[in-house]
């Protein structure tokens, strides 16, 4: 089943499936997807499905949709394609494309007690609005932080994960050290600070 994982400033804050031909995305809380965000108009976009074939239109929003960066009326969709609305991203999965278990695993809701490889490490939010969220790093390069203050990137290498500053100065730490340019080597517990933001590493055992 398709799904969009929807995210702000690198924070999934929702996961929603398309199980309906028509899903509406909007700001009014009678939309489908509800995106209580000024820059997102009342009713923005919709999802259309039509067989294998999704289809995103804007709805003649105030500020416009852009997939990939482009502004779009009405564009077809494909599998990892990245919708923006404002500062929210939304990204689709389709799940139906030969990528089985691994994509069902793109967003971490529990803790990963028994959730073998398929999830080898994740950034668990410990402080602010957004705590309690635990995002997986499933990409090879996964960017954390605010652009404009403090923009950090996790490298998964083969003997591990790496982190390094991307942007800023003095707001960005682990464990309590400054975080500089230089990849840094990230151990299971450890804690990363960015923008007042704290995060912690997380790594399944193998």
């Amino acid at each position: 089943m398709p799904k969009v994982i929807i995210s702000i400033d690198g924070v999934v804050t929702k996961e929603v499936p398309l199980t309906k031909d028509r899903t509406t995305l909007g700001r009014r809380p009678y939309n489908d997807i509800v995106i209580d965000n000024l820059a997102v108009s009342g009713e923005h976009a919709v999802f259309q499905m039509s067989g294998a074939e999704i289809i995103i239109e804007d709805l003649n929003s105030t500020n416009g949709t852009y997939i990939n960066g482009k502004t779009v009326t009405k564009q077809p969709l494909k599998h990892n394609d990245t919708i923006e609305i404002g500062k929210h991203k939304i990204r689709l999965v389709k799940e139906a494309e030969g990528h089985g278990d691994m994509e069902k695993t793109m967003v971490i809701k529990k803790p990963l007690t028994g959730a073998g490889v398929d999830i080898p490490a994740a950034i668990r939010v410990v402080s602010g609005t957004a705590a309690g969220r635990e995002v997986g790093l499933t990409k090879v390069v996964t960017t954390i932080g605010k652009p404009g203050v403090a923009v950090a990137a996790i490298t998964r290498r083969p003997h591990g994960y790496v982190v390094a500053l991307v942007e800023g100065t003095n707001k960005a730490t682990l464990n309590n050290q400054p975080l500089d340019h230089a990849p840094q080597t990230l151990n299971h517990g450890d804690m990363l600070e960015l923008a007042g933001t704290k995060m912690q590493f997380i790594q399944q055992a193998s």
